[in-house]
Parts: structure tokens; sequence; C-alpha cells
């Protein structure tokens, strides 16, 4: 199943952004005991997982964006959220939003961090 992330965009070396991400109708009734995470791709590095967060909304960030990002969920509207504060041109990447692990890719959305 592909999970479509949004929010993406251009902005400036401290700027703010909110990325989210849906479930797609084939997983809703399954989406609450799912781990989901936040990954991101910058150009011509691997995909790496930033933030995860279990069922019960215990969350994990990878160093690099430990005390910046937060991971949040919303079980009831089947949504994940990654809100990403502080950025720093080291965050430019696509964003993809996926089970932990995870399985089939969806649509990942750019964000751009100018310095």
């Amino acid at each position: 199943v592909q999970l479509q992330a949004s929010g993406g965009g251009l902005v400036q070396t401290g700027g703010s952004l909110r990325l989210s991400c849906k479930a797609p109708r084939t997983i809703t009734s399954v989406w609450n005991p799912l781990t989901l995470g936040w990954y991101r791709q910058a150009p011509g590095k691997q995909r790496e997982l930033v933030a995860a967060i279990t069922s019960t909304r215990s969350a994990n960030y990878a160093d690099s964006v430990k005390g910046r990002f937060t991971i949040s969920r919303d079980n009831a509207n089947k949504k994940v959220y990654l809100q990403m504060n502080s950025l720093e041109p080291e965050d430019t990447a696509i964003y993809y939003c996926n089970t932990d692990p995870p399985g089939q890719w969806g649509q990942g959305t750019l964000v751009t961090v100018s310095s």
C-alpha cells in the first residue's frame, strides 16, 4: 500500500514546515496498530528513517533531527504528521511516509532548505 506525503516546499534556514500523510482507504482498518515512519532521501544518498511512532505514540528520531522534528499521529483521521523546525540545508530531501518497517513506497514530498 502506498502512502502519499504532502506539505513540502521551499523554506529558508531556520524555518519550519509540517508534512502530512493520510492513509488510503485500503488500510484504514489496520492503521491504528501500525508503526509509522517518516523517511527522507537526499540527493546522492540512501533513504533513511528520520522518525517513527508506534501505535502507543512512542516516538524515535534519528540523531540528526532530534530536538527539531516531531512526529505525531491522528488515529481517528488516519493521518501522520512531521513537524520540522529549525530547518537546515542538510534537511533538503524528498520526504516519504511509510510503515516501519517500510512497505511499498508512495509519492514523496520535496523539502528544500535554502541557506
